[in-house]
């Protein structure tokens, strides 16, 4: 897993955009507030003050019970949602300040995702949609073919390569997100519930992966409720009502 292991350019100090913080710190969250507005401006919290970091080659999950605003957390982190109020830093450079191309591109190189929601192009085929973040890095055709290979095959999906995504099972989708995050070496993943759409055996081949990966370098994120997960992780964040009310070590089963 050495080529996890990347020597990222940091912004300069006397960029204003940038947070004056350690380089060690990859996301950095500071006072984030996540409201939805319903029906008659009825206001829903998702996220209530929460201030948080992940420092490059953190193994982090974060669990709490439903609707305790995990999905909401990560979706914020992925620069799928922004934040009512507060900021976040991304690799020292805060997020506010992107411009929409910016933030696609930075969710494209940076981050990882592994959601329940797949997030697949349907227009394109597995083999595609897991070479679509090494495009967007200049990979060369050589480099592309030898890593989306590496990637299908290390998931089992090497033979579905031609096909779409619409084609295949839940769990399936699911295997070509997992692909196509590692496949792109991105400073951190993202996994929401990652094993939510898989069976126990590919649950924990991936759980596997994650940790492999992790000892590499890697920088991972995850989001759950199973016990199995948190006790994988080394450091465990802990949210109720939207707020992080605990973070620590995490236990061992």
């Amino acid at each position: 897993m050495a080529w996890w292991n990347r020597n990222r350019q940091q912004p300069a100090a006397s960029d204003p955009t940038t947070h004056p913080t350690g380089d060690d710190v990859v996301m950095r969250l500071e006072g984030v507030t996540r409201v939805f507005k319903g029906d008659a401006d009825e206001e829903t919290y998702a996220l209530r003050d929460v201030s948080l970091q992940i420092r490059r080659g953190e193994y982090a999950c974060v669990s709490g019970p439903s609707g305790c605003g995990k999905s909401s957390l990560l979706s914020v982190m992925a620069l799928l949602d922004t934040p009512t109020s507060g900021r976040y830093w991304l690799n020292g450079r805060a997020t506010d300040q992107m411009s929409p191309a910016e933030r696609a591109r930075a969710r494209s190189i940076d981050i990882g995702l592994i959601f329940q929601s797949f997030n697949l192009l349907g227009d394109m085929t597995v083999y595609e949609n897991v070479e679509y973040p090494l495009t967007l890095r200049g990979a060369s055709a050589e480099q592309r073919r030898a890593t989306v290979e590496a990637a299908l095959t290390r998931v089992g999906l090497r033979a579905r390569a031609k096909q779409r995504p619409g084609s295949l099972s839940g769990g399936h989708q699911q295997l070509v997100a997992v692909a196509r995050a590692i496949a792109g070496r991105p400073a951190v993943l993202l996994a929401d519930e990652p094993t939510g759409n898989l069976d126990s055996r590919s649950g924990e081949a991936l759980m596997q992966m994650l940790n492999e990966l992790h000892a590499g370098g890697a920088t991972v994120c995850v989001a759950t409720h199973d016990p199995r997960w948190i006790a994988q992780a080394r450091r465990h964040v802990y949210l109720f009502d939207g707020r992080v009310v605990d973070t620590a070590a995490s236990p061992t089963l």
